[in-house]
Formats: C-alpha cells, sequence, structure tokens
C-alpha cells in the first residue's frame, strides 16, 4: 500500500512538474501568447463589431418603370417603404439600369412592363421583372423577404379593389385566406451576427489553442536541433504524464478565457445569450480537452514555428464549413460528414448554439456532448502514441538514463 501511495505521490509531483514548466514555456513565448490571449481577446470583438450591424437596410435599387401608370408608381413607392430596399433612381431603360450596377450605385434593377396596368385591370397577373446583385447572398435574401412582403400586401389590396367593383362590401374581407406569425427562435432580429457569431466563438476557442499548441510542439523540436536532440527545456516524465501536464496546462488557462468569449462578448454585444452558462461551462469543457489533445496529436506534422500557421490558419473556413453553420450538416456527403464530426468545435458549436440561443439544457444535447468526450478520448490515446513513439522524444529519454 505504501509503494502504491509513493508512486501516486511521484506521478502527481511530475504532473505538477510538467504543468509548471508549460506554463513557463507559454508566458515566455510571444507567439503562443499572441494566440492564447491576443486572439481570443480581440478577434470575437473585431469580428462582432464587423458584424454588428445584424441586417442590411435599404439596399440601393433602379427603378424601369415602362407602364408609368399610378399603378405601377403604388407598386414602386411600396418597395420604397419597405425596410431593406431603396429606391435611389429611375432608368430610361434596361442599358441605363445595368450601368448604374455596374458602377455599384445600385445591387438591384425592377423592371415593371408596360402592359402592368393593363393587365391588372382585366382582372389578370400583373407580372415584375427583379434583377439582383448575388455577389453577396445577404442582399438577395434582403430583396427576396421585402419583395414578397411586397406581393403579398399589394395582392391584398388589389383582391378588395376588385370586390368593390363587383357592389360587394371589402370590409372585413381583406387580408390573406390563412395569416402567419413567424417566431424565430435563436435569432429574433434576424441579424447575421446573432446567427453566425455564437458558433465562431467556439470556433475561436479551438483554432487559437491549436495553433499555441503545436507552436509550442515546434519550439520543442528547434531546441532539440540546436542541443543535439536534447530539449533542456523539457521535464522527465512518461508519455501519458507529459501530454496531460499540458493539457492541464492550457486548461487552467483557457476556462478563464471562456468566461469572457462565451459569456461577457455576448452581452456586450446583446447577442442570444438565454442559456445557463453553468451548464455551457461544462459543455464547452470536454471541447477544449479534446482540442488540447488534438494539437499535441497534430503537432507531429510541425516542424518550425512559422508552419504551425500553414498548419491551422487554413482549416479555419473549412472547419467553420464543416460546422454547418454556412451549409447544413444533413445535406453534406458522407465523407465531409465523417471529417466534420472528426473536429471537436463541430460538436462543439452545435450544440453551444442550442444551449446559448435557445436555452436548451445539458441533459438534451447528450448526443454531442458524448461525442466530444469519445474525441477527447480518441485523440488522447493519438496524442499519447504520438508522444511515446516519435524519434526526438526516445533519443532524449534514452540520453537522459
Amino acid at each position: 500500500m505504501k509503494r502504491i501511495f509513493s508512486g501516486i505521490s511521484a506521478t502527481a509531483t511530475t504532473l505538477f512538474r510538467v504543468w509548471r514548466r508549460e506554463f513557463y514555456l507559454v508566458f515566455h513565448d510571444q507567439g503562443v501568447m499572441l494566440f492564447f490571449f491576443f486572439l481570443t481577446l480581440a478577434y470575437p470583438v473585431i469580428y462582432t463589431i464587423i458584424y454588428n450591424q445584424e441586417v442590411i437596410k435599404d439596399i440601393p435599387i433602379a427603378v424601369v418603370d415602362n407602364s408609368r401608370t399610378v399603378s405601377s408608381r403604388e407598386l414602386t413607392r411600396m418597395i420604397d417603404a419597405t425596410e431593406g430596399i431603396e429606391v435611389y433612381d429611375y432608368a430610361s431603360n434596361l442599358h441605363e439600369a445595368r450601368r448604374m450596377e455596374n458602377d455599384h450605385k445600385v445591387y438591384g434593377i425592377l423592371e415593371i412592363p408596360g402592359d402592368y396596368d393593363h393587365r391588372l385591370g382585366r382582372g389578370e397577373q400583373g407580372v415584375v421583372v427583379f434583377y439582383s446583385d448575388m455577389s453577396l447572398l445577404l442582399r438577395y435574401r434582403t430583396f427576396l423577404s421585402a419583395l414578397t412582403d411586397v406581393q403579398l400586401a399589394a395582392g391584398t389590396d388589389i383582391r378588395q379593389e376588385n370586390i368593390s367593383r363587383l357592389g360587394l362590401v371589402a370590409d372585413g374581407m381583406g387580408g390573406l385566406p390563412v395569416e402567419n406569425e413567424a417566431f424565430l427562435l435563436g435569432d429574433p432580429t434576424q441579424g447575421f451576427a446573432s446567427f453566425i457569431m455564437p458558433g465562431v466563438l467556439v470556433l475561436i476557442l479551438q483554432q487559437s489553442m491549436l495553433l499555441g499548441v503545436t507552436m509550442l510542439a515546434a519550439g520543442i523540436k528547434e531546441r532539440r536541433r540546436r542541443f543535439g536532440g536534447i530539449d533542456p527545456e523539457t521535464v522527465p516524465a512518461g508519455p501519458m504524464t507529459t501530454i496531460w501536464g499540458k493539457t492541464l496546462c492550457y486548461l487552467t488557462l483557457y476556462l478563464p478565457v471562456c468566461v469572457y468569449v462565451l459569456d461577457v462578448v455576448p452581452m456586450m454585444f446583446s447577442l442570444p445569450h438565454i442559456g445557463d452558462f453553468r451548464e455551457m461551462f461544462l459543455y464547452i469543457f470536454p471541447m477544449l480537452v479534446a482540442t488540447a489533445f488534438l494539437g499535441q496529436t497534430i503537432s507531429v506534422f510541425v516542424t518550425e514555428r512559422e508552419s504551425s500557421m500553414l498548419v491551422i490558419v487554413f482549416t479555419s473556413v473549412i472547419f467553420l464549413f464543416l460546422s454547418g453553420l454556412t451549409w447544413p450538416r444533413y445535406a453534406m456527403n458522407d465523407l465531409w460528414t465523417w471529417i466534420g464530426n472528426a473536429v471537436p468545435a463541430t460538436w462543439g458549436i452545435e450544440g453551444f448554439i442550442r444551449m446559448n440561443s435557445n436555452g436548451s439544457p445539458l441533459w438534451e444535447q447528450s448526443h454531442p456532448y458524448t461525442m466530444l468526450w469519445i474525441l477527447a478520448g480518441i485523440y488522447m490515446v493519438t496524442a499519447y502514441l504520438v508522444a511515446r513513439f516519435s524519434l526526438p522524444s526516445r533519443r532524449a529519454r534514452l540520453r537522459g538514463t
């Protein structure tokens, strides 16, 4: 029994020494501090400020009115009165309107045909044509929403006018046959920042940790090349103790950062934030563990400090896509779905958004929460294998003995 307690004490002491040494390396490396602290403190604020306008309003369009009647002017007035569209100018023909669009004075063209009023007068369907600049899908979404509202409102007015012409009483018969009311759960403002930033905040945590961990690992390899295969900063310890000591260091640093990124930033910019932060904190913990082990795993591909940028940064856009924020995961093919399943931020974003924006409790996110712990276990094994079987590590242990 005494031998067991002695072994536990020795392991705990070595674990603490690895943890303490990793702290020293972090705070004596400006590049790592830049990724661990500046990136996580500044990027959430910068990104949120960029998208904090939430919705695009008063997008300028040009109108080509070939009808030039009261009804066509009324349609133009209704479109101009919407929140999303502003009539910038009238164009005499479509060629002139396209010239305005090429000069980026307008981002859409409304063409009203010459028979618009005649068709309405005959009780037929009036058709107008809208050309949208597709360089930004947010503009197209705003155009579509505004034009749909105008179409429904104009249709109701025309129906009431036709009923009145028949000598019937139109009062009380207005509106659509079926009225609908939308409740936008998780994003009541329909804002872009409220939609995408909660997921981006989680991705920032993962990417910043991966950058810092791989840069620290590259620093070890650079010191070994300078000192003949030995890293003078390394604490003699077994591979399991080493990876866990480093992971505990990263968790100690990132748990306070999580409070700032996932709790303070949403409150600063009035982003959706209705979940219980204590449960969200417990949910994000296994993602941090999995990310720490993942960083130690992929460090085998990083041989120089600068190469960590090449290995990690280009994956940010890929991971954002795989998370389902820009394209639903159920619409992806099996290959991309499996790749996305291997990324901790994918499951971290999925569950965090549901908890943060929709107020879901932790127990309802049992599946992504379990997947995060599974990934943590898998990457712990791979990190152990990298530490155990990497050639420089074996040389260092042999020289240490």
